[in-house]
């Protein structure tokens, strides 16, 4: 039975649900259908109680370029009148920003890297460690340490040991609008602070950065952190120390540089040789990085920092070096040169970091030298030392031979065969010397 002829018998929706197994509202909707001569009512449509706040709101995601939340727009929409939930508010604030969204749109197009020409670097953090991360963009190496802060002096020095292990320095580091890096900005334009500043001139490189809130301009190292947080940080932590850690990153960089990039379906490290011939070369010192003070090394070949020694080479005694703390080490570096000649992990006031290395080897053990001053200490070290070479060791042997004196023989055992080549001469017979042959 159809719902119409349902409808005629019972002659009420409901009844006519039952009979036809579906919903009233569904019978209501036929007959009316059918009532109004098989056309489709037209339907009205229906309000939503944030129509009246909707002007409100799409002015102020235009005003704040689709960034305000719905939380912060909320009581300025209940003071336009708005009384319905928190979560349809939620719904229009999302709808608006959509829009904004598709008609904001910037037409970005996929980046054209040069070999030797860009760095890119960032910062991300997981569970309190901090993870710096750079990508030599055209090859896509990888590298990745962790630290214990954000500050200058470590970027620059996760820095220069990124150098260090791509091979040289590339035209470029771009980075975002890092505090660290930072000094300024003017008309919109970054100014490096003058530490960066010297350290890319040392270097050789030019530091770029990014637009503000623009994270797309970076995000081949944007993934690089977050390849980095799930594959390396969360599998692995908690780490027992910072140094446990890099060595997991540089094991790790090892591993993921080795094998084929999804992208440039090319090994990463395979064409690091390739690009490394179009990076700069390496300063031949080392850069200055951070606060240093100047110590003297005193007698002992050591300096003195934060109430410690701390050992360097002997040569050293007397000259000026110059003292630098990173990431729980003090390095120790010439002052003409730039070079680290000693590195020290960092110890308790009052203690002492001693390498042997330094001296030339190991402690040796202690000395006592027997130096006889008196007559009488003479005779008795001589006597010592004749009773030690016979191994008389009681106290009579060492009288008896006190009482000998120093004129006593000192009998020493035979030596070695004496062997003489005795030298070839002529040999007559005996005949030669009978007195018929002498006269």
């Amino acid at each position: 039975m159809d719902i119409i002829a349902a409808y005629r018998e019972a002659g009420t929706y409901r009844g006519a649900a039952q009979i036809t197994g579906t919903t009233h509202k569904t019978v209501r909707r036929v007959i009316a259908r059918h009532e109004a001569g098989g056309a489709v009512p037209p339907r009205t449509p229906r309000g939503h109680n944030y129509d009246g706040v909707a002007v409100l709101v799409a002015e102020r995601v235009d005003k704040t370029q689709g960034r305000i939340s719905a939380k912060r727009l909320l009581p300025a929409a209940r003071a336009a009148g708005y009384a319905g939930s928190d979560r349809n508010f939620r719904r229009l604030v999302a709808v608006q920003k959509a829009a904004w969204r598709r008609e904001h749109h910037r037409g970005r197009r996929p980046a054209v890297w040069s070999p030797g020409e860009h760095l890119v670097i960032d910062w991300g953090s997981q569970g309190g460690l901090r993870v710096f991360c750079a990508v030599l963009a055209w090859c896509r190496f990888r590298f990745v340490r962790f630290a214990r802060d954000e500050r200058a002096e470590t970027t620059l020095a996760l820095l220069a040991e990124c150098f260090e292990v791509l091979g040289g320095v590339p035209g470029k580091v771009l980075a975002d609008r890092m505090g660290c890096l930072k000094g300024g900005v003017v008309a919109n334009v970054v100014v490096p602070a003058p530490a960066y500043v010297r350290f890319a001139a040392h270097y050789g490189f030019r530091p770029d950065f990014c637009e503000a809130h623009d994270p797309e301009s970076k995000g081949i190292v944007e993934h690089l952190v977050g390849y980095a947080k799930r594959d390396l940080m969360v599998p692995q932590a908690p780490f027992a120390d910072l140094a446990a850690a890099n060595t997991a990153a540089a094991a790790w960089c090892a591993e993921v540089n080795g094998v084929t990039h999804s992208e440039t379906c090319a090994v990463p490290a395979e064409q690091l040789v390739i690009e490394r011939e179009l990076l700069g070369p390496l300063p031949s010192l080392q850069a200055s990085i951070g606060r240093q003070v100047t110590r003297k090394v005193d007698r002992l070949s050591c300096v003195r920092f934060g109430s410690a020694r701390y050992s360097v080479p002997v040569r050293l005694i007397g000259h000026s070096v110059r003292l630098r703390t990173d990431d729980g080490r003090l390095l120790v570096i010439m002052t003409g040169t730039g070079q680290v000649v000693a590195e020290h992990f960092l110890v308790a006031p009052g203690e002492a970091s001693v390498r042997d290395d330094h001296y030339g080897g190991p402690r040796p053990a202690p000395r006592r030298a027997v130096r006889p001053k008196t007559r009488a200490e003479k005779a008795f070290a001589a006597a010592l030392d004749r009773a030690v070479a016979f191994g008389r060791w009681r106290a009579a042997d060492v009288r008896s031979i006190l009482a000998a004196g120093a004129g006593t023989a000192s009998p020493r055992p035979a030596g070695d065969a004496l062997v003489l080549e005795l030298p070839v001469v002529p040999v007559r017979p005996l005949a030669d010397y009978a007195l018929g042959r002498l006269s």
